[in-house]
């Protein structure tokens, strides 16, 4: 018999019946890399996540007798929504057999939810922070995911959510550059070069986490008002800041930071992270002392480079900023000494335009798509 039912997130027993069940349904999947399992049950805390400072949600299982099939979160945004002027309730977390009766049931209860708050709309997935990452995977099944910054399904989710009514709202194109292409067109080395005689945009270089956390403030500040006018924009808290410059301080690797001043005035960056999938498949969620050292040392043997989190405010862009931008990580990248085999450049949202001018430019090669849908209710 099939029944749903919601999470008591201060129960112990029932936090960890919705987490494990990821586990279980990808624990033999070789693309799947596992979320840290502290991180999870602190998206599920009301006392801890920031994200409740502000607004509130709920999380649903969906069981088969004793047996967990599905499970569902659903959150109001209140900050995105008055942003944007909309009623809409965001779904997150989704994981589920391939039992269409069971995601029905997950998503009636989410539907009942924010049909109460006098929302009229459900849309997602859409995590509770920038870097949880969006959508349902509908291409690039045979690719491992990009650390934790992006979601990992079956095929068969989108028939799940599809069924249901659900129709795309926006795509995330995630691109890569090989190896043999790690090199800018001669176009970019131009605009960078009479960019850099004028001598207004400059760019700055970490060279250590000390240099990183001396700029965390202003970076912080920056991050509202860079990414305006991007799809899932709205206004971070001042101690959603702190947890995403947290969370970039963890796993960075300080030369691949990359920040850009107008008139020694910070207007934008670009970061760059390697990519530390492998070691977090080794450390199977858990943080103990040996996964932390295989982390730290996966940053030095890393061949990968991730770039999430690329932006210049809006006033200052196409001014030639971020090609100064693309060429001095060029250079960082080739004067490492590593041998860095591809970039990967992931989940940039359909709309943003000037973004995906310049994955065009840099040659970007697309290889997943994340789809956010949305439904009426």
């Amino acid at each position: 018999m099939l029944t749903t039912q919601v999470v008591d997130t201060t129960n112990k027993t029932q936090v960890d019946q919705f987490i494990q069940l990821q586990f279980r349904l990808y624990g033999n999947c070789p693309q799947w890399v596992p979320p840290i399992i502290d991180d999870v049950r602190t998206m599920l805390n009301r006392q801890k996540h920031p994200f409740y400072e502000h607004s509130d949600g709920e999380f649903f299982l969906a069981k088969r007798d004793d047996r967990v099939v599905g499970r569902l979160g659903v959150v109001e945004n209140k900050p995105f929504n008055k942003a944007q002027g909309k009623k809409h309730a965001f779904f997150t977390l989704f994981e589920c057999e391939n039992d269409p009766e069971a995601a029905a049931a997950l998503f009636e209860r989410a539907f009942e939810w924010a049909k109460r708050r006098g929302l009229d709309t459900i849309v997602g997935p859409k995590g509770l922070g920038p870097f949880d990452g969006y959508g349902i995977l509908t291409m690039g099944y045979e690719h491992r995911q990009m650390m934790t910054m992006m979601g990992y399904n079956y095929p068969y989710y989108v028939d799940l959510v599809e069924k249901l009514g659900f129709t795309k709202e926006v795509d995330f194109l995630s691109c890569y550059l090989p190896g043999d292409k790690l090199y800018l067109s001669e176009k970019v080395h131009e605009v960078a070069r009479r960019v850099r005689e004028k001598g207004i945009f400059k760019v700055i270089s970490m060279r250590s986490k000390k240099d990183l956390k001396s700029w965390a403030n202003r970076i912080g500040q920056l991050y509202n008002s860079v990414f305006v006018n991007n799809w899932e924009y709205y206004p971070l808290s001042e101690r959603e800041i702190k947890q995403v410059l947290k969370d970039l301080l963890l796993i960075a690797d300080p030369p691949l930071i990359k920040l850009i001043t107008y008139k020694d005035n910070l207007i934008g960056f670009l970061f760059g992270f390697p990519d530390l999938s492998e070691a977090l498949q080794r450390a199977k969620g858990k943080i103990t002392p040996w996964s932390i050292v295989d982390l730290m040392l996966e940053i030095r043997r890393s061949k990968i480079i991730t770039f999430n989190g690329t932006g210049i405010l809006p006033e200052y862009q196409g001014r030639g900023g971020n090609a100064l931008l693309y060429d001095e990580m060029e250079k960082t990248v080739h004067n490492s000494g590593r041998k860095f085999e591809a970039v990967d450049m992931p989940q940039v949202a359909e709309t943003t335009q000037q973004m995906r001018r310049d994955l065009k430019n840099l040659g970007g090669i697309e290889y997943k798509n994340h789809r956010v849908y949305h439904r009426p209710i």
